[in-house]
C-alpha cells in the first residue's frame, strides 16, 4: 500500500513537470540565435541589437536620456475618469505637429524625430517602440532594474490633451493631483523620480543645456535623492530658467518640483527612504514604470516579452555625500527617520560636467 502511494506522488510529480515543462517550452527564433517562450516577441531582438548600436551606442547617455523623457510624456496623457488621452499609445509621435507644440513637451522633437525612422523600419506600433526603447535604453545604465516590456499596443487615434504632463515649476498639489488623475498615489510618484537619476535638462535653462540633476547622471543610483536633500537657494526673480533651484553643486541642475517634493509632508519619507536602499529603489521604479507603461491598455491583452529586455550592469557605487559636503548640508525632513549617515567623497569639492 505504501509502495502503491508513493509511485502515485511520483507520478504526480512527473506530470506537474510535464506540465510545466509545456508552459515554459521557448520557440526558436527566425534569426536563428535567439529563443523565446512567445514567438511574437522574436521581431524584438534586431530591434533591440539596432537601437543600442544606433541609437544608444550601448550607453547611458542622452538619446537614452530623451528616450526616458520621451517614455513618460507619451504616457502620462490619461486620466483614470476618461477624457485626458489614450496613456501609452505613441499619441505624441503619431500627433507629433500636435504635442511638441504643448510648453511641457519643449524639446521632445529633436527625440521623437531621432525614432521615427526605427518606426518605420520595423512593423511595431508607435506606442510599444516608445517603451520598448526606454526599457532596452535603460540597461545601460549600471544599477538600473531590468524593467518589464509588453507588445502589442494599438496606436493612437488621437493626440493627448496639453496640461497633462507636470511641469518644473508647478506646486506639489498639483502635482500630485495630476498623477493622482492618472492613477497614482504620492509613492509611486517619487518612485518615478528616480527616472531624474539618468537624466539631464536641455530646456528648463536653454543657457546651460545638458545639465544633470545628479552627480552621477550615467548610473542609476540614489545620488539624485541625496543631493536634491542639500541646502539650496531659490534663484530671485527670472534670472534662471523658470522652476530652477539653485543646486549646492557646481554644474548640477535642481528643479523646482524636485526641491519642493523632496521637503513635502507627503512625500518627504519615501524621499528620504531611497538614499541607502538601492534594492527598494529598483524594485519600486521598476513596478510604477510597468504600470506607467501599461496606462490606457489592459495588461491581459498585451504579450510579455520582459526577456527581451538586457540586464542592467551591476552597482558599483555607494551612497555618499558629494565632496566638499557634511551631514549638517543635508534638509531634514522626513518627520519620522533621521536621514542616513552618510561619509563624503575625498577631494575638491564636487563640480558636474554637462552631458
Amino acid at each position: 500500500m505504501f509502495l502503491k502511494g508513493l509511485f502515485s506522488v511520483f507520478s504526480l510529480m512527473g506530470a506537474a513537470q510535464v506540465v510545466q515543462g509545456a508552459l515554459t517550452r521557448r520557440v526558436a527564433c527566425p534569426d536563428g540565435k535567439n529563443t523565446a517562450t512567445n514567438a511574437a516577441c522574436c521581431p524584438l531582438f534586431e530591434i533591440r541589437d539596432d537601437i543600442q548600436n544606433n541609437l544608444f551606442d550601448n550607453e547611458c547617455g542622452e538619446d537614452f536620456h530623451e528616450s526616458l523623457r520621451l517614455v513618460f510624456h507619451d504616457a502620462i496623457g490619461f486620466s483614470s475618469s476618461g477624457g485626458k488621452g489614450g496613456g501609452a499609445d505613441g499619441s505624441i509621435m503619431i500627433f507629433s505637429d500636435v504635442e511638441t507644440q504643448y510648453h511641457a513637451n519643449n524639446g521632445i522633437d529633436g527625440i521623437v524625430e531621432r525614432q521615427r525612422p526605427f518606426v518605420q523600419k520595423y512593423n511595431i506600433s508607435v506606442g510599444d517602440f516608445i517603451q520598448f526603447a526606454g526599457a532596452v535604453g535603460l540597461s545601460n545604465c549600471p544599477g538600473a532594474p531590468r524593467l518589464d516590456f509588453f507588445l502589442g499596443r494599438p496606436n493612437a487615434t488621437a493626440p493627448a490633451p496639453d496640461l497633462t504632463v507636470p511641469e518644473p515649476f508647478d506646486t506639489v498639489d498639483s502635482i500630485l493631483d495630476r498623477f493622482g488623475d492618472a492613477g497614482f498615489n504620492p509613492d509611486e510618484v517619487i518612485a518615478l523620480l528616480a527616472s531624474h537619476s539618468v537624466a539631464a535638462a536641455d530646456h528648463v535653462d536653454e543657457t546651460i543645456p545638458g545639465t544633470p540633476f545628479d552627480s552621477t547622471p550615467d548610473i542609476f543610483d540614489s545620488q539624485f535623492f541625496i543631493e536634491v536633500q542639500l541646502a539650496g537657494t531659490a534663484f530671485p526673480g527670472t534670472g534662471r530658467g523658470q522652476g530652477e533651484v539653485e543646486s549646492p553643486l557646481s554644474g548640477e541642475m535642481r528643479i523646482q518640483s524636485d526641491q519642493e517634493l523632496a521637503r513635502d509632508s507627503r512625500t518627504a519619507c519615501t524621499w528620504q527612504s531611497f538614499v541607502n536602499n538601492q534594492n527598494k529603489l529598483q524594485k519600486e521604479f521598476k513596478a510604477a514604470m510597468l504600470k506607467l507603461s501599461l496606462l490606457g491598455h489592459d495588461r491581459s491583452s498585451l504579450i510579455d516579452c520582459s526577456e527581451v529586455i538586457p540586464n542592467p550592469p551591476a552597482l558599483s557605487d555607494s551612497p555618499h555625500l558629494p565632496a566638499g559636503k557634511v551631514m549638517s548640508d543635508v534638509q531634514q525632513a522626513c518627520a519620522t527617520a533621521a536621514f542616513p549617515t552618510l561619509t563624503a567623497d575625498s577631494g575638491p569639492a564636487t563640480s558636474v560636467p554637462p552631458m
